[in-house]
């Protein structure tokens, strides 16, 4: 994973590793939310609907995992989440 600047303390690399772990979660399910969408066969899309909740329990994980360790971010979605 490249970083915007060198000397990066571990507790900021995992920060960084966990919210591009997000992202990329996030963007896979709108992937297969396109595929679910764009295909005509129900079969494949009973499959790829359960991909992609998968991928959202990934997301959920991560989002726990960062606040856990994102104290500014907890209280954000505490206060929006209500």
């Amino acid at each position: 994973m490249a970083y915007m600047e060198e000397g990066i303390d571990e507790k900021t690399r995992d920060l960084s590793r966990a919210r591009q772990s997000l992202v990329e979660e996030l963007q896979a399910i709108m992937w297969y939310d396109e595929r679910i969408s764009a295909t005509k066969d129900k079969s494949l899309a009973k499959v790829l609907a359960y991909n992609r909740d998968d991928e959202k329990e990934h997301a959920a994980l991560l989002l726990e995992w960062l606040t856990a360790h994102d104290p500014a971010l907890k209280k954000e979605l505490d206060e929006k989440l209500k």
